[in-house]
C-alpha cells in the first residue's frame, strides 16, 4: 500500500520553461554580483571551496570561480556548490517578488488531496533542498512547505543512481514498497524501481505517450490512482 510519495520539481510538478526561461537567467544575471557581495560569507565561502576543488581553480580567484559557475549554468551541470549558489541567489528573487514559482493545477491539486488523506510528501530535486523550500514556499498555489515531511537534493547522490533512492528510503523510514515516486525522467524511475519504489513516469508535453514495462505513464497528476499500484 502507498503511503508516501517522493516527487521530482522540474517537468514534474511544475514547468521546465520555469527553471530554464526564469530561475536560470535570473541566476545567471544576479549570481556575479552576489558572490563578489557575499563571498566572505560562511554558506557562500563553503560553496565556492567546493566550486574550487572540482574545477581545480584557485580559492581565491574569484573571478574564476565566477566564470566556472556561470559555464556551468549554460551547460544546466548538476553540480552541487552551484546549486547552493543558484539557491541563495533565488531567494533574493522570491523574497524581492520578482516571480513566483510556478507549479501545474493537477499537481497542486493531488499534493493538496494526498496531504489532507495523512499521505506523507517528500521532494528529490536536483535543485538544492534550500531552493526546493524557497519554491515551494513562494509558490503560485501558496505556501506549500507545510506538506512536505522532507526534501533531498544532489547531496543524497545523483538521481540516476539506485544508491540515492536507497538512502532516501532509509531516511524515510518505511519500506520502499511503500513509496511512489514521480519524475518525467526515465533513468531517475529505473533507479528508484531498482531498490523496489513504486514509480510513475510524468508525460506532460510528449505528442504521443510513450509505454514502460516498469513504470506508469501518465499525463498529469491526475492521472495517478494510488489505489492501483
Amino acid at each position: 500500500m502507498i503511503n508516501t510519495i517522493l516527487t521530482d520539481i522540474e517537468g514534474t510538478t511544475s514547468s521546465i520553461h520555469f527553471v530554464h526561461e526564469v530561475l536560470f537567467p535570473y541566476a545567471a544575471k544576479n549570481l556575479p554580483e552576489f558572490v563578489r557581495n557575499n563571498h566572505a560569507k560562511p554558506e557562500v565561502s563553503s560553496a565556492l571551496q567546493d566550486v574550487a576543488a572540482l574545477a581545480g581553480i584557485a580559492a581565491n580567484d574569484l573571478e574564476a570561480l565566477i566564470a566556472q559557475l556561470l559555464r556551468w549554468i549554460s551547460d544546466d551541470k548538476k553540480v552541487t556548490p552551484l546549486k547552493s549558489l543558484q539557491g541563495l541567489v533565488w531567494e533574493h528573487g522570491y523574497r524581492n517578488g520578482d516571480y513566483q514559482a510556478h507549479i501545474y493545477a493537477d499537481a497542486l491539486a493531488s499534493l493538496k488531496a494526498w496531504h489532507q488523506q495523512g499521505l506523507d510528501l517528500y521532494v528529490y530535486s536536483s535543485g538544492s533542498v534550500y531552493a526546493q523550500k524557497l519554491f515551494f514556499e513562494f509558490n503560485e498555489g501558496g505556501d506549500l512547505s507545510g506538506l512536505f515531511k522532507g526534501y533531498f537534493d544532489t547531496v543524497t547522490g545523483a538521481k540516476r543512481e539506485a544508491e540515492s533512492y536507497q538512502k532516501i528510503q532509509k531516511a524515510i523510514g518505511k519500506p520502499a514498497s511503500e513509496i511512489l515516486f514521480l519524475s518525467d525522467i526515465v533513468e531517475e524511475l529505473d533507479a528508484a524501481a531498482e531498490v523496489g519504489m513504486h514509480t510513475a513516469w510524468l508525460q506532460r508535453d510528449a505528442a504521443e505517450m510513450e509505454y514502460h514495462p516498469h513504470h506508469r505513464c501518465v499525463r498529469s497528476f491526475a492521472n495517478i490512482e494510488l489505489s492501483n499500484l
